[in-house]
């Protein structure tokens, strides 16, 4: 099927497919060996034990990759229209690409620094990832808005700005819980100190990455 799409749709197709299937293959193997209860570990959790944590960073640097070429895909598509629409400074255009690629560079830094490993390098490349996905994200929401409504619907632009503002307001309170958690472990279970915190955050964390999964879904179209 991916194959069949026009132009190159194929790559964002490509990056939410394989994004997707990091996570979750990660997270079945992670609960089916008992390295994380089932119960919303946090993303990094469930590649940080053997054989998943393989499997993890293989799959998290492709998917940084893919992301690197989907974004610069989306610049130049957008340097293109603009050549006749002229409804977006370049500048902006070019400082969106940025942003986009630190947060994939923040991702090969999670996929890469195991989180008990070098926990500290790890929890960087996350905030980083994270912080700039959101930018990235609300960036392209409002160049879309811009673009209406010769290169896009006003449908499609309520949808990204609605995941960004989702993503935005999820942002905040992971950070907030995860600076409140006093230790470094992944086997969290019910009941235990800080265990509250841990799961609102990992709760949000969740909720921020498939965001940016169904994000990238939305240029599919485009790409086309």
């Amino acid at each position: 099927m991916l194959c069949c799409m026009p132009g190159v749709a194929v790559v964002p197709a490509l990056l939410v497919s394989w994004s997707s299937a990091a996570f979750i293959i990660s997270y079945v193997i992670a609960v089916l060996a008992g390295h994380v209860e089932p119960l919303v570990p946090y993303i990094s959790d469930t590649g940080t034990k053997p054989p998943e944590s393989g499997i993890f960073g293989f799959m998290i640097n492709i998917s940084a990759l893919l992301g690197v070429i989907t974004m610069y895909i989306r610049y130049l598509i957008i340097e293109k229209q603009n050549e006749s629409s002229h409804f977006v400074r370049s500048s902006c255009n070019m400082l969106s690409l940025c942003v986009g690629l630190m947060g994939c560079t923040g991702m090969g830094i999670v996929a890469t620094f195991q989180e008990l490993s070098v926990p500290s390098v790890h929890d960087i490349g996350a905030l980083v990832a994270f912080g700039c996905g959101v930018v990235y994200i609300t960036l392209q929401s409002i160049i879309s808005y811009k673009s209406c409504p010769r290169w896009n619907t006003y449908f499609v632009c309520h949808i990204r700005m609605v995941i960004s503002t989702i993503s935005c307001i999820s942002f905040i309170p992971m950070i907030v819980f995860a600076s409140r958690i006093s230790m470094t472990k992944i086997d969290w279970t019910p009941g235990e100190k800080d265990y509250t915190y841990h799961l609102m955050s990992a709760i949000c964390e969740w909720t921020v990455a498939f965001g940016f999964i169904f994000f990238f879904l939305t240029f599919i179209r485009d790409f086309q």
